[in-house]
């Protein structure tokens, strides 16, 4: 064999390799950014398996924010939610959540409120980043249903998927009737967390 042969097969011999490595990397790709992006939302959270939930609010639409549970360091789900009706998050009644950590409080498969009722979690009081330490009161992570956690008649009792205002609410954080279902039975298996993150 020639020595010009020889170097041909050995250029030939590294592309290759090179080709193969560049499908591998490919291939780990997707995991990768699968990692990275669990790492991102956890932030800094234990790493003692202490279970977390983290809001990440949705500048340009607040109804397609992003509900996370964390557990040490690992994302266990992922949920659509929403929150108020405008980015303000002074404004009683309408404005989204102050970012900031809030005290998880108490759970409910069977909340009777005026205006929540069925699943809710209740979250404590936080003062809005203006407004003169105005505070935001009466929040809960919660959806649209009866207290017993069927659907209702009523457009305050029934999620519409095909309704865009299900995920609008008065400040709180909304999911789906079938999300916070089964965000509680996660918790339930992983434990309840003690902390909400909200930013964005």
């Amino acid at each position: 064999m020639s020595i010009t042969t020889s170097s041909r097969l050995a250029r030939s011999a590294a592309a290759a390799l090179a080709a193969g490595s560049i499908v591998l990397l490919a291939g780990l790709a997707p995991s990768a950014q699968a990692e990275e992006a669990a790492a991102a939302v956890a932030g800094s959270a234990p790493q003692d398996g202490t279970v977390q939930l983290k809001f990440d609010k949705n500048r340009k639409d607040p109804s397609e924010s992003r509900l996370y549970v964390i557990k040490g360091r690992e994302v266990l789900a992922e949920f659509r939610a929403g929150s108020g009706t405008t980015t303000d998050d002074c404004e009683t009644g309408r404005g989204w959540l102050p970012n900031g950590t809030y005290t998880v409080g108490q759970h409910y498969e069977t909340y009777n409120g005026r205006l929540i009722k069925g699943y809710a979690i209740r979250l404590a009081d936080k003062k809005c980043n203006g407004g003169a330490g105005r505070v935001r009161n009466e929040l809960f992570i919660h959806s649209e249903m009866n207290r017993d956690g069927s659907q209702g008649s009523t457009e305050k009792r029934r999620w519409t998927d095909s309704n865009p205002n299900d995920f609008r609410s008065n400040g709180c954080i909304k999911m789906r009737p079938e999300e916070i279902k089964k965000m509680f039975r996660l918790l339930e298996r992983n434990g309840w967390p003690k902390t909400l993150r909200v930013a964005g």
